[in-house]
């Protein structure tokens, strides 16, 4: 049975989640933070709160069912991370930013049906994998892989 103490204490540990992923994501110094990343997470909490309350204190509700209201959580997402991604001539940005935000609201209604060390786990492992892009890189940014070719057809149209 879900009460108002257990809200509040999945509320916190959410925000604490958010906060884990989005310390990752400031300290990188990417345009999503530490506040983005908790209101996410907690406002995905309190969506899946929420809607297992309403099914939970309402027993007459013919058609109740808990998933309906997280699985609006997970198309707005969607929808945000649809307009964090921007694609340029050779470069697409962005990705990593929606995909940290979809992770990181899936987290926060994980912790809202319960799944409070599942939760931490995958937030370790998101933390862990944004933090290691560095492995990724090869010495080079995109941004100069992707301006090199447009350097490469101004100095043939000049000669």
């Amino acid at each position: 049975m879900l009460t108002e103490n257990i809200a509040i204490t999945r509320i916190l540990v959410s925000a604490a989640l958010g906060a884990v992923i989005g310390v990752e994501r400031y300290l990188h110094k990417h345009p999503a933070g530490v506040r983005t990343f908790m209101l996410i997470c907690m406002a995905s909490t309190l969506a899946t709160l929420a809607s297992i309350w309403i099914c939970q204190t309402n027993l007459n509700l013919i058609n109740g069912d808990p998933g309906r209201i997280a699985a609006q959580v997970v198309t707005g997402i969607g929808f945000i991370g649809a307009g964090l991604i921007i694609k340029n001539k050779f470069d697409v940005s962005g990705l990593t930013t929606a995909a940290s935000i979809f992770a990181t609201s899936i987290i926060g209604i994980a912790v809202g049906v319960g799944l409070i060390l599942t939760s931490a786990i995958v937030t370790v492992i998101v933390t862990i994998v944004l933090a290691s892009s560095f492995l990724f890189h090869d010495g080079n940014s995109r941004k100069e892989a992707v301006r090199k070719p447009e350097q490469d057809e101004e100095e043939e149209e000049s000669d």
